[in-house]
């Protein structure tokens, strides 16, 4: 039940009001009077009967007797009082007429209103919608009505939106081996954050080391809100326990969210009944056009054009105009739009968003049309979303003028592959004959019909693969690609024509190269992508369709000899195991990264909307930016003297040995420099201009709401702080990215103490690690001899974990450097390998192996990077040197977990199995978490 004070915050119409009227017993005659503007003297004396309840002036009352007055004949009545008394019992009343009317429970009735008008406007909110943004809006809307409502505690909300660490917190040795540190962190600081709310938080911490056992089984649960939360926690209903499974498990909060929802204010605002075109339809007018949303798989056209026949609006009674928007078609479409207004008809413009320039002038013309226009006229109109959230492609004003409908279709693997086999049909199956012949080693090939069936399904597959990585985020695919169904019908086609030029084989690694290269790879800009869907084609585009072999874990390639066009989707429906990573080659711990990463994308939008109001500190109220803005100014660390370190590294700047490694620690010092003077100067602008000192401008409103929703200031594309600017890629919150300044400022003042080459360098504390790298190279050249250009560097993974180990700090590698605190996702590195072997004189061993569930980021041992002269057999390309040796895999090594623009170098790691593998699963090394 939703509370009654949330009406309030809602416009309300005449039609809403009616509805909800006619829903109930309500005073009709009242009602009616009031629409239709006649005074009270309209409505006729109502007769009420014996046990009715009706007010009265005294109050609310029930009719016990009913009698008629002979010379008016009207009623008079006798009523018992249902709140005052006398002497302990009703008192009784004789009433007439005049004094008795109609009973309305306005309490009830406005809660009705409340919940009727809640559903329309959400309804209406909600269809226009993205999916990923659904859950978003329905979380933001539900708990800032249940905040002013009293129904949830913003200190719950706050721990919630906020999730913060206790960093003092130490983790207790019976979790160390299955719960990392920052999870037990947030854990404590919910606890500490809550303990008022929920008086069981204050043994929860003390506890816990005593239920470890319990907790480790509730931990390492998959669906850990379905179970009973252990030790004193256990009695915690749904919403009370929404911030411990944000704290322990994020990736299970989305699901809890949507019970949530669910149990508190019904399951119609979790699950949306399928799109009703007719309904969407009545709510439109002629000056009310309505937009589709175009995302792939999903044509608006065949909607329309139904509902149009069910009207007669036909394109046969020239009543109905469907006009493809593209270059030359803006004067036929204004023609159109003024000439159907006038008729009544129908016109639909799609494609908008290759029109940008012209669409002030479409605002304008319907604008025009819709003064006078004929009330069956309607426009549709289609676009495509931009890339990013960001962007622009539609006028904000003609998106507010439209009814939006987003319908996107569903995206999981069983539908993808069903809708790519659909965009063939029966006859292109069989667009081949017959035709058997000898291969090359005299065996008989597959007829080209079966041949064509097999390669056409593997085809499908492999797009169907392609569009399913999206959603695991970077570990899918590191930058975002349009791969679309024409990209896989010119597939078809292509293929089609090898076939048919071949005759006896199938041309496999032709048509990989075509496909992988110039097809789908035509939107693939990133090498490591490019990599990615060429294995994936060696992978599944080989003979292994005609043998039966496994496309996905469970789900075998069919027999093309036994199946015609239906028969392929009925082996989908009936064979396609439930859609899990491993269907796309990748780790289980990819769903739990994509889907940690869209609990902390929701949370973090619905901070930045609501601007961080509340803070989430528990700061006893006080001001969250100046409170922000004193502790930074506080614990900002001073400058480098550089006047003083250039005077210590000249001398050094002449060693052989030495001299590049110099140069890397001043330019270091001098970024860093740049960075802490802007961090000073806009904190004093901004305590001046909170002060009334000087006025506040853009960049000072920009740092004070980074402030407010922690953010490091500048992030947000469109801020005009410089931080961002001046910083290194992170994507770590305001107070974790500032923390991590101090480590940085602290392993650079150690540094320049004596500015010798480190024993073992803490490499995510670099602005630029390639210099350092490259620094290795020039020295190395410096002692060899070898030219920088035919020297490049490859990694080799030590036994060794602590860089303070003797082994690291007695003899420093031999033509190389060791470096620390480097991440491996999508893999792990063992801890105690069990082959060893010596580079030099440094004992390396392991290699690749699977990750452990919920291990999302293991930490990799200290990696030995040595220089080292290129190899005819090696391949140069854009991000280094690829060796193509079985038992090497190419690592793409990156600044941050969103990869693309963050790439760094390309790391060389020992494999035993195909390391196909490890392509597939994203395997990648990256320097810094996003905590």
């Amino acid at each position: 039940p939703r509370s009654r004070d949330s009406m309030q915050r809602f416009p309300w119409s005449h039609n809403i009001l009616l509805e909800a009227s006619h829903a109930s017993n309500i005073d009709m005659t009242s009602l009616n009077a009031f629409f239709s503007g006649e005074g009270p003297e309209a409505a006729k004396v109502e007769v009420f009967n014996v046990g009715d309840v009706v007010d009265t002036s005294f109050g609310v009352a029930k009719v016990l007797e009913k009698h008629i007055i002979p010379d008016t004949g009207l009623p008079k009545y006798r009523v018992e009082m249902k709140t005052s008394t006398l002497n302990g019992k009703p008192m009784q009343f004789t009433l007439s007429s005049d004094s008795v009317r109609k009973y309305t429970n306005y309490a009830e009735r406005t809660t009705r209103l409340s919940d009727k008008i809640t559903d329309t406007i959400f309804n209406y909110v909600r269809r226009g919608l993205f999916e990923q943004d659904k859950l978003l809006v329905t979380t933001l809307l539900f708990f800032t009505l249940q905040v002013a409502n009293d129904r949830i505690d913003e200190k719950l909300v706050n721990c919630m939106l906020f999730n913060s660490l206790d960093e003092g917190a130490t983790v207790p040795e019976e979790t160390k081996g299955w719960m990392n540190v920052m999870a037990w962190q947030r854990f404590c600081s919910v606890c500490s954050q809550l303990n008022e709310l929920i008086p069981e938080c204050a043994t929860a911490v003390a506890e816990f080391a005593a239920n470890a056992g319990d907790w480790e089984k509730w931990f390492t649960d998959s669906k850990p809100e379905d179970l009973p939360m252990p030790g004193s926690l256990t009695t915690l209903g749904t919403q009370k326990r929404m911030p411990f499974l944000r704290a322990l498990r994020p990736d299970r909060v989305t699901f809890t969210l949507s019970r949530y929802i669910s149990e508190s204010e019904g399951p119609e605002f979790t699950f949306q009944p399928p799109f009703d075109m007719a309904a969407t339809y009545q709510e439109s007018s002629a000056s009310t056009p309505i937009f589709f949303v175009l995302f792939p798989g999903v044509d608006p056209t065949g909607w329309v054009e139904d509902l149009g026949k069910s009207f007669n609006i036909t394109l046969e009674r020239g009543m109905f105009v469907n006009i493809s928007m593209g270059q030359g078609q803006e004067k036929p479409a204004e023609a159109t739009l003024e000439k159907m207004s006038d008729k009544g008809g129908w016109v639909m413009l799609q494609n908008l968003h290759l029109m940008q320039s012209w669409l002030p002038s479409l605002e304008r013309k319907l604008e025009v049309c819709s003064m006078n226009a004929h009330q069956d006229f309607r426009c549709f109109i289609s676009a495509e979303p931009p890339g990013f959230a960001y962007m622009k492609n539609i006028p904000e004003s003609l998106l507010q003028s439209c009814i939006k409908v987003a319908n996107e279709a569903p995206s999981d693997l069983k539908s993808n592959i069903s809708r790519a086999w659909a965009a063939f049909d029966k006859d292109r199956l069989n667009c081949l004959l017959v035709d058997k012949g000898s291969g090359p080693d005299g065996g008989t090939a597959p007829d080209q019909v079966n041949a064509f069936k097999g390669c056409l399904f593997g085809l499908c597959f492999f797009h169907s693969v392609m569009l399913g990585r999206i959603k695991y985020g970077q570990q899918g695919w590191s930058r975002k690609y349009s791969f679309n169904v024409g990209d896989l019908t010119i597939c078809g086609d292509v293929l089609e024509a090898y076939l048919r030029k071949s005759k006896t084989v199938v041309p496999w690694q032709d048509l990989r190269y075509v496909f992988g290269e110039i097809m789908y790879g035509g939107h693939i800009t990133d090498f490591w992508d490019r990599r990615t869907a060429n294995t994936y084609l060696e992978v599944l585009f080989n003979p292994m369709l005609f043998e039966g072999g496994e496309l996905a874990p469970k789900f075998k390639s069919p027999d093309p000899t036994k199946l015609e066009f239906a028969d392929y989707l009925n082996y989908i429906e009936s064979s396609l195991p439930v859609e899990a990573p491993p269907q796309f080659g990748l780790h289980p711990n990819a769903e739990i990264g994509y889907l940690t990463m869209g609990t902390t994308e929701l949370f973090t939008s619905i901070v930045n909307i609501s601007g961080g109001a509340g803070g989430g500190e528990g700061g006893g109220g006080s001001d969250p930016v100046k409170a922000t803005m004193e502790d930074l100014t506080e614990r900002l660390p001073e400058n480098f003297v550089m006047v003083l370190v250039n005077e210590k590294a000249k001398p050094l700047l002449e060693i052989l040995e030495l001299g590049p490694f110099v140069v890397v620690a001043l330019q270091e010092c001098s970024r860093m420099n740049v960075l802490l003077s802007e961090m000073r100067r806009t904190l004093v602008e901004l305590d001046k201009g909170l002060k009334g000192q000087l006025n506040m401008s853009d960049a000072m409103e920009d740092l004070s709401i980074a402030f407010r929703i922690n953010q490091w200031p500048g992030r947000n594309p469109f801020a005009q702080c410089a931080w961002e600017k001046l910083a290194w890629f992170s994507l770590k919150t305001l107070s974790s990215q500032f923390s991590d300044l101090l480590k940085r400022v602290a392993m650079l003042v150690e540094w320049t103490d004596t500015l010798q080459r480190p024993e073992c360098l803490w490499l995510p504390g670099l602005f630029n690690p390639t210099a350092y790298l490259t620094a290795v190279m020039q020295v190395t050249g410096r002692i060899t001899g070898e030219a920088l250009d035919k020297t490049t560097t490859e990694t080799h993974v030590t036994v060794m974990r602590n860089p303070k180990d003797e082994r690291v700090t007695s003899q420093q590698p031999e033509n190389g450097v060791y470096v620390h605190g480097l991440y491996i996702e999508g893999a792990r590195w063992p801890e105690e390998p069990e082959d060893t072997y010596d580079v030099g004189h440094t004992p390396c061993g392991g290699n690749l192996v699977d990750s452990r569930l919920k291990e999302l980021l293991p930490l990799m041992p200290i990696m030995y990077v040595k220089a080292v002269v290129v190899q005819d057999s090696w391949e140069a390309s854009a991000v280094g040197y690829m060796r193509y040796t079985a038992d090497i895999y190419e690592c793409p090594v990156y600044v941050t977990q969103f990869r693309g623009p963050t790439y760094i170098f390309l790391a060389t790691l020992r494999v035993i199995e195909d390391k196909s593998k490890w392509t597939l699963t994203g395997t990648a090394i990256v320097l810094q978490t996003a905590d």
